[in-house]
């Protein structure tokens, strides 16, 4: 039996988000929608700016949330990530360990500043991010605790690592060494853009052999298989993975099992944030196929927790409320 049911690789960056118009972004030249790279002087600059604006911190980074949400939801897991030994760093290790997820940080700081990512949520519940990533941009193979990821069922690997050689290779070695140990894989494409720009080195994680599950939305969907409708990139997407999963929005999710085409209708509520939509999807559907759930059960549950999220601000649900969720489900 496995001591993990998923091993997660991933960035590790301070969330912080602020409520602000679409004026403030058009003022500050900052990309509506989508997830920038900037450096810590533009970071600060921002910062600056958003004098007076409430917001909230909490330990972040795209498979973190996913990881944090399977772990709420009763699964087992790890994580491993990188940050500095200073105060943002100390945050971030003991906010992950009060969530009860086992990491790499537990007895391991390095140097450098920890990232931080900039959160940005307009009035029609977008979701824009400046991201400083510090630390995390070195994110290697050192990190990677081999031990534990044999121990485990699934690798999940964060798509945003694809913006660094270092994470390309540390995310090649970890599904290579999965692969070899029947560890089944799981990718996220994280972010249209990033998809854009980085298309090639998605191909290098992926590699010759098929991942087992592909996680995206259909934008990312479109964007990786060079298509202009989401069906279109459904059948491409089966050339790369041996099942995935296409969230659609306020129209819920496409999924492929591995054989059949299921439809998975989300709940109709008033969107807020969208922040974390996919990455709590993620984390719920994991957790539901690692615990005997279908497809499509595990489609429902992350359907539901995800329109759960984005009727309030933050990334991430308490323990309670991820709970109530699945109740309703199973």
């Amino acid at each position: 039996m496995s001591n993990y049911h998923v091993y997660g690789i991933g960035n590790a960056l301070v969330d912080m988000e602020f409520e602000v118009s679409p004026d403030f972004l058009l003022k500050n030249n900052v990309e509506k929608g989508l997830m920038t790279l900037v450096e810590e002087d533009r970071q600060t600059e921002l910062l600056q700016n958003l004098k007076g604006f409430q917001h909230k911190r909490g330990c972040g980074g795209s498979a973190a949330n996913t990881i944090i949400a399977a772990t709420q939801l009763g699964a087992k897991s790890f994580y491993s990530c990188k940050v500095s030994g200073d105060e943002a760093g100390e945050f971030y290790k003991k906010d992950l360990l009060s969530k009860g997820v086992k990491s790499n940080l537990e007895n391991n700081e390095y140097d450098g500043t920890t990232g931080k990512c900039m959160v940005f949520v307009t009035p029609d519940a977008d979701r824009t991010m400046n991201t400083y990533l510090g630390t995390t941009a070195t994110f290697s193979n050192d990190q990677i605790d081999y031990d534990q990821l044999k121990n485990s069922e699934w690798l999940y690997i964060e798509g945003y690592l694809v913006t660094g050689e270092t994470g390309i290779n540390a995310a090649i070695e970890a599904r290579k060494f999965a692969q070899a140990n029947g560890i089944k894989t799981s990718l996220t494409f994280s972010d249209p853009g990033i998809v854009g720009f980085f298309k090639d080195g998605f191909k290098k994680i992926i590699g010759d052999k098929k991942i087992d599950l592909i996680f995206c939305n259909e934008s990312e969907a479109m964007s990786f298989t060079d298509t202009d409708n989401v069906e279109a990139a459904y059948e491409k997407m089966k050339e790369v993975a041996n099942t995935f999963a296409i969230t659609t929005g306020p129209k819920g999710a496409l999924l492929f099992d591995g054989k059949d085409k299921i439809y998975v209708m989300a709940q109709k509520v008033a969107a807020v944030d969208t922040n974390g939509a996919g990455d709590i999807f993620a984390g719920s559907f994991l957790y539901a196929i690692t615990h005997g759930k279908t497809f499509g059960e595990a489609g429902l549950l992350a359907c539901n927790c995800a329109s759960k999220l984005v009727t309030k601000f933050g990334a991430r649900l308490e323990t309670e409320e991820i709970l109530e969720v699945k109740k309703t489900i199973f």
